[in-house]
């Protein structure tokens, strides 16, 4: 049986539980990080030097990164899934909202989730907040016109791209005091449908905490 260890509010975490259930796989959960520590401790260090979570245990094979574990966990236990193509083209299509997710929109959101939903109101930054969330706004605009006429990121089926950015969607719309958020139909609609996801509705649609 796969382990998994980090808690269940961090939405790194939550792709991953997301993706087990999409590809039906059984895990062991583990608390870890923030307030239940354990991610600073000797032996967990030994398994992910960097402290942080998800780690992923498959047997004697160890792995951390959200999204290197789901690209692993597709390839290994999803043989003929959609999750991963195996098209060439599709596949780099799927990878580049992986690698924008991390490299664009993960450091431009994460300042506003935790103002928002981490920082009492006494202490947020309201001038920087707002500039913030307006950047913030403008890369899920990006999404949605890459949501005109489709009903998914890449090709005709839910893929990681879905899953990924669908996570952090959640707390975009899930962030109810945040002012001025743009509507976008597309977004929205798409939103809507991985809502319907079993997955979503077990590991992601919990209250942000």
């Amino acid at each position: 049986m796969l382990t998994i260890w980090g808690r269940a509010n961090s939405v790194n975490v939550q792709k991953v539980l997301w993706c087990c259930e999409e590809l039906g796989l059984p895990f062991e959960r583990i608390d870890a990080g923030m307030q239940f520590g354990r991610n600073d401790e000797p032996g967990y260090l030994a398994m992910n030097p960097t402290g942080r979570v998800p780690t992923l245990v498959d047997g004697d094979f160890v792995l951390w990164e959200s999204n290197s574990i789901l690209r692993y966990l597709a390839l290994q236990y999803g043989q003929g899934s959609a999750l991963y193509p195996a098209d060439p083209k599709l596949r780099a299509g799927v990878d580049r909202w992986l690698d924008w997710t991390l490299s664009t929109l993960q450091p431009a959101e994460r300042p506003v989730f935790w103002s928002y939903v981490r920082t009492p109101p006494s202490e947020r930054d309201i001038v920087r907040l707002n500039a913030e969330t307006a950047a913030v706004a403008h890369l899920w605009r990006v999404i949605d016109a890459q949501l005109q006429d489709r009903d998914h990121l890449e090709g005709d089926s839910f893929t990681l791209a879905d899953l990924v950015l669908g996570a952090y969607v959640r707390r975009w719309y899930g962030i109810e005091e945040l002012p001025d958020r743009p509507a976008l139909a597309n977004l929205e609609r798409w939103y809507t449908r991985l809502g319907e996801r079993a997955g979503f509705r077990k590991y992601v649609a919990a209250p942000l905490s």
